[in-house]
């Protein structure tokens, strides 16, 4: 199979998750046998320093300046077998009715934002995806699960929606042998609307512990942030890094998102690679968790900063152990590319069979 992607970015992973989860779903689906071409568009906030994947080995990887640049990839699209566009693709809307009006193969739309996404098109915020465009897409695939794919057939007219959670690459990340340093961490993105659960999860829990070490990494917070003393900032933390920081913790947090809880059956990137180092999590709580990890088994679940105080004085290893099972044995990259491969085959499947029937008639 022959598969284009129109994505965020493939080459840089600063301030994003996309990157990551396109690197561990894309290298994994070429191991399958697939040919990959990634199309991303060239902005300057993820280029020179910021992009840390130069020249991937495991699939083409080409740069476009606007979208009229398109065009020089007319032949590409229109010939591969498959064509798919993620979610905060600059002129997200017109790169959808363009590769729908030139792929001939299936289209998909992959979504690794889907709770935010619904949430923009509710207030006509059409920033990378209108509701007219949907059903164009013989395919969407859908960061959240649950419910939500049920809403997007039926709402939005989608042909077929379907769950194709994040992964994660075990090869990249797994328990590795460092000092721990932090009794508590936390990696993502500065978020307006997670930062009261950081605060009272993570930056509250170290004021009541000062005995205590904990970190914060990840870029964009805000410079009038009281950060406590023992709280170790880093402001931008690349892929590469990941599995040490997460080794280096005993535990980590997780917070999600006010779309996502809203959602439910949204569980993130984060989640499946802390759990892969073999790094407790501590999370906040959110519908369908449990179809991913088993709560007081393979994750804790915190509502109060006394609910985190408690479980860092307990010990937490054999959950770190078993999540990290868990992930293995149903969370990888290589789970989700076939995944993948049995979406797209299906889809191509059903279009035939339409097209079939539409001739015949």
């Amino acid at each position: 199979m022959k598969l284009v992607v129109l994505g965020l970015s493939l080459g840089s992973s600063w301030g994003n998750g996309h990157a990551t989860t396109f690197r561990a779903l894309l290298s994994a689906f070429t191991e399958r046998g697939h040919e990959v071409l990634f199309l991303e568009r060239e902005v300057p906030w993820y280029a020179g320093a910021h992009r840390d994947l130069i020249d991937p080995d495991w699939c083409r990887l080409e740069y476009y300046p606007d979208l009229a640049a398109l065009e020089d990839w007319r032949g590409e699209v229109a010939g591969a077998d498959a064509v798919m566009v993620g979610s905060y693709v600059p002129d997200g809307v017109a790169v959808g009715c363009w590769v729908q009006d030139v792929a001939r193969g299936t289209t998909a739309f992959y979504d690794i934002d889907t709770p935010v996404t619904l949430a923009k098109l509710a207030r006509a915020d059409y920033e990378y995806l209108s509701a007219e465009v949907i059903p164009g897409y013989d395919l969407y695939l859908s960061f959240t699960g649950g419910p939500t794919l049920d809403r997007l057939e039926r709402d939005f007219g989608s042909p077929a929606a379907r769950a194709l959670y994040c992964s994660v690459d075990p090869a990249r990340y797994q328990p590795l042998d460092v000092p721990k340093r932090w009794h508590l961490s936390y990696l993502g993105t500065y978020s307006d609307d997670r930062q009261p659960t950081l605060t009272r999860l993570l930056l509250d829990v170290a004021r009541a512990c000062p005995e205590r070490r904990f970190a914060v990494a990840g870029p964009q917070y805000p410079v009038d942030i009281d950060w406590p003393a023992n709280v170790e900032r880093i402001e931008h933390l690349p892929p590469a890094e990941h599995a040490a920081f997460y080794s280096a913790s005993r535990a980590t947090l997780n917070v999600t998102r006010a779309d996502m809880i809203a959602a439910g059956w949204s569980p993130s990137v984060r989640l499946f690679e802390a759990a892969a180092c073999g790094t407790p999590i501590v999370s906040d709580r959110w519908n369908g968790i449990e179809d991913v990890l088993t709560p007081g088994e393979e994750i804790v679940l915190a509502d109060t900063t006394l609910d985190v105080v408690r479980a860092l004085d307990s010990d937490l290893a054999a959950i770190g152990a078993a999540a990290r099972a868990r992930v293995l044995g149903a969370h990888t990259a290589a789970h989700r590319a076939a995944e993948l491969e049995r979406y797209l085959a299906e889809s191509a499947g059903s279009r035939r069979a339409l097209e079939r029937a539409g001739a015949e008639g």
